[in-house]
């Protein structure tokens, strides 16, 4: 019996006695789903659009009823179309959540504002960078004597604290030149207000030039020494990180850290410019007891002969894979000039003297490039280490010719050795 949506309904035969049976659902052909749908007849003009067999209303709440006696859902879908507009609303704004937070890395990344406070002005110890404390007229500090110079903000650590940047024209060498600063978190602390604190002026290696690598972050210089000091291991150092040559390593040209003749005058830069402004804007120790260089490669020749040449300024050296005898070929025609810049020959005029007393650490790796450098530090100081020169070696296992090497094995012995014999904080 065929059923017409749009004819009269009859029944099916059934036998008599029965009650009347639902008129059943025709099966879909082969392949398709069961439960398939058939098209609805468009009812006549002006009759009401409900399906022909559906009631307009469902006490029992199961829904309408289809054409084979059975129920569809309520017609009444909105609840799940708003929950699909919630999830929508939700998805957005978590991905511009994400954008925005891409955004601000990148921005802080390239340094752009407000992502990042590089450029802002910094202050050390305070708004005049002074403490607003006094010396005593027998302290071992010294307090800032100004003029006061004007520090930007290169990067900011972890712990709040600053690596600045300043410009200077050096009064004694007439070089001008950039110079970073550091200074840790217990500078700024009110219980050392009245302490002088140590100062390490660390030099790099290769170009020097126009930047001084240790003051980036990535090489863990200013973190270690913060790290040491609450270990009670180094003393909690101020870092000094000047430029060492002025212009570009070009072709092994370097300046030795020294005044060559007809050449900027670097020696005294880094021994007489770079500590005046230091005790123009920090509170630092009177005596060369808080006095130190740390160096690498050609910085480490640098800094160990700052101290064999003026040991009356400076106590301490760590010096890491450094060359002993100067090389530079700007030394061309003034041998006597080379002379007085030599570590070997300084270290022996300095035995003669019979002090004052300095303090030699060295480190020096396995594996460096130059296979000299080892052996002619070990022969360093077996020849040189004695009387008023204290010396250490300390030999790192695989260690390769970078500052990556020399900075965490600097903890295992260099850093102790030079602090044991240091001062600061003092008042």
């Amino acid at each position: 019996m065929s059923y017409s949506p749009d004819g009269p309904h009859q029944s099916p035969y059934r036998p008599q006695g029965q009650p009347p049976q639902p008129p059943q659902r025709p099966q879909p052909p082969y392949g398709q789903p069961q439960y398939a749908r058939q098209p609805q007849a468009t009812p006549p003009y002006g009759q009401p659009q409900v399906p022909y067999g559906r009631p307009d209303h469902d006490p029992q709440g199961y829904g309408q009823q289809d054409q084979y006696g059975g129920y569809e859902p309520p017609y009444e879908q909105e609840p799940p179309r708003r929950r699909s507009r919630v999830k929508r609303w939700v998805i957005t704004g978590t991905t511009l959540v994400a954008l925005a937070g891409i955004a601000a890395l990148v921005m802080n990344h390239f340094e752009i504002p407000p992502f990042t406070d590089k450029g802002k002005s910094v202050s050390f110890g305070g708004p005049t960078g002074k403490g607003g404390a006094k010396a005593a007229a027998n302290s071992k500090m010294s307090m800032p004597t100004g003029p006061a110079a004007e520090f930007k903000n290169s990067m900011t650590l972890g712990d709040g604290t600053h690596v600045a940047v300043t410009t200077v024209t050096g009064k004694k060498s007439g070089f001008t030149g950039k110079v970073w600063v550091w200074a840790p978190k217990e500078y700024d602390d009110p219980k050392f207000a009245k302490s002088g604190f140590p100062v390490m002026i660390a030099l790099p290696g290769g170009a020097g030039y126009p930047s001084n690598y240790w003051m980036g972050t990535d090489l863990g210089l200013q973190t270690s020494i913060s790290k040491w000091y609450s270990e009670g291991k180094s003393k909690p150092f101020i870092l000094a990180m000047p430029v060492l040559n002025p212009g570009p390593d070009d072709k092994g040209v370097y300046w030795d850290g020294s005044d060559i003749p007809g050449q900027p005058k670097m020696g005294t830069w880094l021994t007489e410019d770079v500590p005046d402004l230091m005790r123009e804007n920090f509170r630092t120790v009177k005596s060369r007891d808080g006095w130190a260089f740390m160096g690498s490669s050609t910085g480490g020749f640098a800094g160990l002969k700052a101290v064999l040449k003026h040991p009356d300024k400076f106590k301490a050296v760590i010096a890491s894979g450094p060359d002993v005898v100067p090389d530079s070929s700007l030394w061309k025609g003034h041998d006597k000039e080379k002379a007085q810049n030599n570590p070997e020959l300084l270290a022996k005029q300095l035995i003669d003297k019979k002090g004052p007393e300095v303090y030699l650490a060295f480190q020096v790796g396995d594996s460096e490039n130059n296979k000299k450098t080892l052996p002619d530090v070990q022969k360093f100081v077996a020849t040189y280490g004695k009387g008023p020169i204290h010396t250490s070696l300390k030999v790192i296992p695989g260690g390769k010719h970078n500052a990556k090497t020399y900075v965490p094995n600097m903890g295992e012995g260099p850093i102790q050795f030079i602090s044991q014999v240091m001062e600061g904080p003092v008042e």
